[in-house]
């Protein structure tokens, strides 16, 4: 068998129940659970719920490249620690920069210059050292810009990638994030054997629609034998709408990813 936690968004799934109802629901149906925003969440009900809450959005606002958006990013992700204390949350999750509640950036950065990169590279720095002061990990995720995210700097698979290593701390980590790459990058099992060293996690959803695997192209069986030839036994999120019923959507998940021994 795979060796993968499996771990679900709180966010995308059983919308009709109240918050802390969908993490103890998910965590009862033995999933780690994943959470965005934690401005507007009680955490203390989120911590009393039990369930192991393995990532959430690891800043408020600001951004990887300009002076004043980094101190931003950085003075925020110090209160997403904080907050991380209260539901002990290892992993917190950051972008190229601030999203809107639209998913688009609060700054559009669409040309990025050689400035730009090594400013990114120092900011994420600064996170990792901050990360390790609280025993936390960062996780830098790429985005689609043709569907989801456009303007969003180092947004492809293949920009977090390569800031990641550049920075080269277990403290900054990848949320590789399969759905967003398949729409911008493509190549799915080659990304992942060599972005193995760097990840944090994986998160997935199909393509179209950004439903549960088996409702789109991706072919995620493969995926999931891929990972286990490459000895990854870490988290896959799935960070996906129900196409249907949510439960039928956790089912098909955990099939997508229970891999048999040879």
């Amino acid at each position: 068998m795979s060796g993968f936690t499996l771990a679900a968004n709180a966010e995308m799934l059983f919308g009709e129940l109240p918050f802390e109802q969908r993490v103890r629901h998910l965590h009862e149906s033995g999933f780690e659970v994943e959470i965005w925003g934690w401005t507007t969440k009680d955490l203390p009900a989120l911590a009393a719920t039990g369930a192991r809450i393995g990532s959430m959005t690891g800043y408020v606002s600001g951004s990887l490249v300009d002076p004043d958006g980094a101190d931003q990013l950085l003075r925020t992700a110090e209160e997403s620690l904080a907050a991380a204390e209260v539901i002990d949350c290892p992993r917190l999750n950051v972008h190229g920069t601030g999203l809107d509640p639209q998913g688009l950036p609060v700054v559009p950065h669409t040309v990025v210059t050689g400035s730009d990169w090594l400013a990114a590279a120092r900011t994420l720095e600064r996170l990792a050292n901050l990360g390790e002061r609280h025993g936390r990990i960062f996780t830098l995720e790429n985005l689609n810009t043709a569907v989801d995210h456009p303007g969003v700097p180092f947004a492809r698979a293949e920009d977090t990638l390569a800031l990641v290593a550049a920075v080269d701390s277990p403290h900054l980590r990848l949320n590789l994030d399969l759905y967003h790459a398949q729409i911008g990058e493509g190549n799915l099992v080659e990304l992942c054997g060599r972005a193995l060293p760097y990840i944090g996690e994986i998160q997935v959803a199909d393509v179209p629609g950004r439903c549960e695997p088996g409702t789109g192209e991706i072919h995620y069986p493969r995926v999931a034998a891929a990972l286990t030839e490459l000895g990854f036994d870490g988290v896959v999120a799935m960070e996906a709408f129900a196409a249907g019923d949510p439960e039928d959507a956790l089912t098909r998940f955990r099939e997508a990813f229970t891999v048999a021994a040879p």
